[in-house]
């Protein structure tokens, strides 16, 4: 799950931009540069998030970073100290939760329902609340405004920081995204995270985040004592792949084999999987969610036993809780799936079902 497809990924296009950069005469004038990243690089990113996603942010605000995970990394550098409570989406994104820890952070685990997080259940002593607003990893429902505003409040009452991962949001299928927390945020309290690991390609590690004017020097500050300022061609590179339109362009025809494939899953689910299966409602991303019904009688450890039997990789959704999960079910990737094999890999699901039930204990 999460990956895209690389043959949509427009690679001669690329090819060239990147060899444009590894010019003799550009690959000799150049040396060590800004931690914050090329400067091109960071006025596209500022550019294509205030008119795709609604994020006030100028180039100064950018710090480029090598993917979101090291975004995640740094901003933990900054903020945590040993013992400091942090707040992540329960179920939510086992990686962040890892890393908090790594870096001595006791983490608290924070439900998530219909609305996104839920703020009434945040622990007073959470210095910093990890959120993925837009499209809530792994369920896929988008926080509600509501919901939005009181997280917010509680970060300005609470002196905490809420970082703010929109891993994935550039593939909407439907509706219009909310506006983002960042946006929305007037005391300075949101740090925004991005990746092109989605939109692009997860091999080239290029993300960034927008932060706060009041945490810009020691996050450049880490970042120069972490790996100085990253791989400044292919940054470049980048810089000139959005403002070519280029990079606008290819999310435009990923988007649109993506929900083919998501309505095929989606349409395959509610006809042949109804008695075992309840889609979770979502309208971006390259996953889907669904839960095991109420009365589906089989157990998840047999149909994954059965369907790797078949060659069909599942991922439940257990493993995306730092607790017992409350409810079970599956996490169904499409992004890397061609659209032909989607319905007899989901024929081999539905057999996998059936043996789960005829061998359940009566």
């Amino acid at each position: 799950m999460g990956v895209p497809d690389a043959r949509l990924f427009p690679l001669e296009t690329w090819r060239r931009l990147v060899a444009r950069e590894l010019r003799p005469a550009l690959v000799r004038s150049t040396g060590y540069g800004d931690p914050s990243g090329h400067m091109g690089l960071r006025e596209a990113v500022a550019r294509h998030i205030g008119i795709s996603r609604s994020v006030r942010a100028s180039a100064a605000d950018v710090l480029v970073t090598q993917g979101a995970q090291q975004a995640l990394d740094l901003i933990g550098r900054v903020l945590i100290e040993p013992g400091c409570r942090v707040a992540v989406e329960e179920p939510g994104y086992p990686p962040a939760r890892l890393l908090f820890r790594s870096l001595g952070a006791r983490v608290t685990g924070v439900p998530v329902d219909g609305e996104g997080l839920d703020v009434s259940a945040l622990p007073d002593s959470a210095r910093l609340v990890y959120v993925t607003p837009s499209h809530q990893f792994p369920l896929g429902t988008p926080m509600s405004l509501g919901r939005r505003a009181a997280l917010l409040e509680w970060a300005e009452r609470r002196g905490a920081v809420v970082i703010e991962d929109d891993y994935d949001s550039e593939f909407r299928f439907e509706d219009r995204p909310l506006e983002p927390l960042q946006g929305l945020d007037r005391s300075g309290h949101v740090i925004y995270v991005g990746s092109f690991s989605k939109t692009m390609l997860p091999m080239l590690r290029l993300g960034f985040l927008v932060a706060p004017a009041s945490l810009q020097p020691a996050l450049r500050r880490a970042r120069q004592l972490t790996d100085w300022h990253g791989e400044l061609p292919t940054q470049a590179a980048l810089a000139g792949f959005i403002g070519e339109g280029l990079l606008g362009r290819h999310v435009r025809k990923a988007t649109r084999e993506y929900a083919a494939r998501r309505e095929r899953i989606l349409a395959t689910l509610r006809r042949d999987f109804r008695d075992w299966l309840e889609p979770i409602p979502s309208a971006a991303g390259l996953h889907l969610c669904a839960h095991l019904t109420s009365d589906a009688g089989v157990d998840m450890n047999r149909v994954t036993a059965y369907a790797n039997q078949a060659g069909i990789a599942l991922q439940d959704l257990a493993p995306y809780y730092g607790e017992a999960p409350a409810r079970a079910g599956l996490v169904l990737g499409y992004g890397a799936i061609p659209a032909e094999r989607i319905e007899p890999g989901l024929r081999h699901l539905a057999e996998s079902f059936r043996a789960a039930w005829n061998s359940r204990d009566v």
